[in-house]
């Protein structure tokens, strides 16, 4: 087996996917303050950027799910060097653009190669490393995904101070370089997974129609009403695609995502809180950056949302010393509590003052860093370890979804409900608190319905791929007279 000098060195590994995940995540959350910058230097409208965004972001979502159709075909670390040999590409399309088109289809790449790494390389170092290194997985995972998206707004304040763009995203295009040296260092070459597994194109067709359409619709309503056709229509025939899509792998004989084998009591529960907690926590931090924009610096605005890193990275290591016992359940309650908390916070006055800004961004980042990322472990434990990187997929495919469609809707509401832009953002901050109450209250209900006490996961045989981590019974098993689990549906 051809190797690189570093294989196996987890410090460098971890480096790796740490490089690989945080510029197109920190790049996201960047991009407002910035956006008009970038806009006018190119000669781009805010309607032509915003449908790059949202096209970036369908890439996103999309990669999910071919990450894991080349996965069974392709060897995966030779594709880890393409994903990242993509996303140098891409950034430095982006960093050197001259025009739109530059722009555009580096941005779009840097979505797309994003987790096209993510799924590619966060599975192997979940499970090709002894149990002691997971405890240390979770924490990256969580400093990566959460801490990377709330650095956003001060990176973004900070070049939109100095009216400049390009310095950030050349540092971007430093980054992913740095993954990809890694990525070579670190070689180690692994065969496919399942090279005789059927290529489903209809599972890959509906995936990149479904989010490109939605997507593409909801960066629309920056500048349509949307009762436009030309926003309504492709936004909701993208979201009925992705729904026909999960139903597809529900039925499907040999399907690429494990859906039937997560339709169970705890799986369930996770994935709705990490959506809940997703929708709600983004779509509040770009409401109040929206709003607060038309009162603030950009500096002085993206400071006020340090608390949100701060509050992500402490999460993180709290969350190392719980996922591997029964507190894990209630830290994902817990984290869904505050970031109920932070949105009343937030909308406590009109417009939110800066001390309830900074609290209110804090407590989000402990909400959504106790949701997401513990939901994944909550979803992977209920089944055998090597299917983790289907799990990923699916949780990852939805949390963009719900993370960066639901966002512009929220603020088109914003922009369209009450008298000013002040007053749409409080309406919109309601819809924010009860996907965020949502979340907990069917999570917790799932366990009620189910008769489920929450269980401590049995890492060693999870980790040695034997068996799931828990038992996860079948939905609302206290009213169903077969609580047999339904037939993993993962070849």
């Amino acid at each position: 087996m051809r190797q690189g000098p570093l294989a196996g060195r987890y410090p460098v590994v971890a480096a790796m996917v740490v490089f690989a995940l945080v510029p197109y995540l920190a790049l996201s959350a960047a991009l407002g303050p910035i956006t008009p910058v970038i806009a006018h230097e190119l000669g781009m409208s805010l309607q032509a950027m915003s449908i790059t965004s949202g096209m970036a972001n369908a890439g996103y979502a999309v990669g999910t799910v071919l990450a894991v159709q080349f996965a069974q075909h392709l060897h995966q670390r030779r594709m880890l060097i393409v994903y990242g040999s993509l996303l140098v590409i891409g950034s430095v399309l982006t960093a050197a653009a001259v025009d739109p088109t530059m722009f555009i289809i580096g941005h779009v790449l840097q979505g797309l190669c994003t987790s096209l790494l993510l799924i590619a390389a966060v599975p192997p170092l979940i499970i090709d490393y002894p149990v002691a290194r997971l405890r240390e997985t979770a924490v990256i995972l969580n400093v990566c995904i959460f801490g990377a998206v709330a650095l956003g707004p001060v990176v973004g304040g900070i070049q939109a101070n100095y009216h400049g763009w390009r310095p950030l995203f050349w540092i971007i295009a430093g980054i992913a370089a740095a993954a990809l040296a890694l990525s070579l260092l670190t070689f180690r070459d692994t065969p496919p997974v399942n090279p005789d597994a059927p290529i489903d194109y209809i599972a890959l067709g509906l995936a990149s129609l479904g989010c490109a359409s939605a997507f593409f619709g909801a960066s629309r309503l920056l500048t349509h009403r949307f009762l436009d056709p030309t926003a309504a229509g492709p936004l909701l025939g993208g979201l009925l695609l992705i729904i026909i899509l999960f139903v597809h792998e529900y039925t499907a004989k040999n399907p690429l995502l494990c859906v039937r084998s997560l339709v169970s009591t705890l799986p369930v529960a996770g994935i709705i809180a990490a959506i809940c907690a997703a929708a709600a926590s983004v779509s509040a931090i770009s409401l109040t950056l929206t709003s607060l924009s038309h009162h603030l610096s950009p500096l002085h605005l993206g400071l006020l949302y340090l608390p949100e890193f701060g509050g992500a990275v402490l999460t993180a290591f709290i969350f190392g010393a719980v996922f591997h016992t029964r507190l894990l359940h209630y830290f994902v309650l817990v984290g869904l509590t505050l970031l109920v908390a932070g949105i009343l916070v937030m909308n406590a006055s009109k417009p939110p003052t800066d001390a309830l800004t900074a609290v209110g961004s804090g407590l989000i980042g402990i909400g959504v860093g106790s949701s997401v990322v513990p939901a994944l472990f909550i979803a992977g434990f209920s089944l055998r370890s090597n299917n983790v990187q289907r799990v990923f997929a699916i949780i990852e495919l939805l949390r963009a979804v719900a993370a960066f469609l639901i966002a512009p809707i929220l603020i088109y509401i914003a922009a369209t409900v009450g008298n000013s832009i002040d007053s749409g953002t409080r309406t919109a901050l309601w819809i924010c608190f009860g996907l965020a109450v949502a979340g907990g209250v069917i999570g917790a209900g799932l366990y009620v319905a189910s008769g489920v006490r929450p269980p401590e996961p049995s890492v060693e045989d999870w980790m040695a791929g034997e068996r799931p981590g828990w038992y996860s019974p079948p939905l609302f098993a206290r009213f169903r007279k077969n609580t047999d689990l339904d037939e993993e549906n993962c070849p």
